[in-house]
């Protein structure tokens, strides 16, 4: 059995480890209610644009614009958006699987990966993927400038014919508890398949010419989309440190009791030992 004295320095220890992990959950927290109000923000205008450019590149079938181009997929640009920081679980773990589980069957040479987040730089600089782009993110108000370059990589590679797809990787933020990993196809946009037959007779009247409006949306979409991403990650990554942090301050609470059991233990032995010593040393004075 451990000590007095070691028990007391562990419990010294395990309590300041608390004391870290409870002022985290707290910071977590609060940043976490700016984030989630900010994705629920972003998210209306991004659903709204995407519904909106599949059915009007539906309508619009003779447009003929970069970013609206169907092409055999042989090459791929890859927006990672993973943690900016550690001590949120499993967040990072989950969401760099998804990407190797999208990339596992692709030859490397055909990849290009644009990162944004610190986590997923330093996963990927030891994989052979090329990356092309990376940057760090905000921790708290993540603005549309810190994604911005990104958006416009990816939409220069695509309009240059360097690759044929593009997809952003995120972890949508379900709540405080639930991130899920997605697979958002960002470009080329595709027309739904299916659908209602009045949805697939409505006739659009474009003013102004259909080239000259989608010249205006594409690049707008795709930058509303990586920004929509982009501010979900940082949701998720503050709700899976909350998350986290809950948990390591419940298991320290856990530990503290357990050690603080031991010492009781070990403090009552030391006084029924000494105890039995006096009653000894009495009988023998007898």
């Amino acid at each position: 059995m451990a000590s007095m004295r070691d028990i007391r320095r562990r419990i010294r220890v395990v309590k300041n480890i608390q004391q870290i992990t409870n002022a985290m959950k707290m910071v977590a927290a609060a940043r976490l209610r700016r984030a989630q109000e900010r994705a629920e923000t972003a998210r209306p205008y991004a659903d709204k644009m995407f519904f909106m450019l599949e059915k009007l590149s539906r309508a619009a079938t003779q447009v003929e614009h970069p970013l609206l181009e169907v092409r055999p997929e042989e090459k791929i640009a890859v927006i990672v958006i993973g943690a900016e920081r550690g001590l949120a679980g499993s967040y990072n773990v989950n969401l760099m699987r998804a990407v190797l589980d999208m990339l596992k069957d692709r030859d490397p040479e055909t990849v290009k990966l644009l990162l944004l987040g610190r986590k997923a730089c330093t996963f990927f600089r030891r994989r052979p993927y090329p990356i092309v782009f990376s940057s760090s993110l905000p921790a708290t108000n993540i603005q549309f400038a810190d994604v911005r370059e990104a958006a416009v990589t990816v939409r220069d590679l695509f309009s240059a014919k360097e690759v044929d797809a593009v997809y952003v990787v995120y972890a949508k933020f379900i709540n405080a508890a639930i991130q899920r990993p997605t697979v958002l196809k960002l470009l080329p946009i595709e027309p739904p398949t299916g659908g209602k037959e009045e949805e697939k007779s409505v006739d659009y009247i474009f003013e102004p010419d259909p080239s000259h409006l989608f010249g205006r949306l594409l690049p707008s979409y795709v930058d509303t989309q990586v920004f929509r991403a982009a501010v979900e990650a940082v949701a998720s990554e503050h709700g899976a440190r909350m998350t986290a942090m809950t948990s390591a301050t419940k298991n320290a609470g856990e530990v503290i009791d357990e050690l603080t059991l031991s010492y009781n233990k070990a403090r009552q032995a030391a006084i029924t030992k000494e105890l039995l010593e006096i009653v000894g040393g009495a009988e023998a004075l007898r």
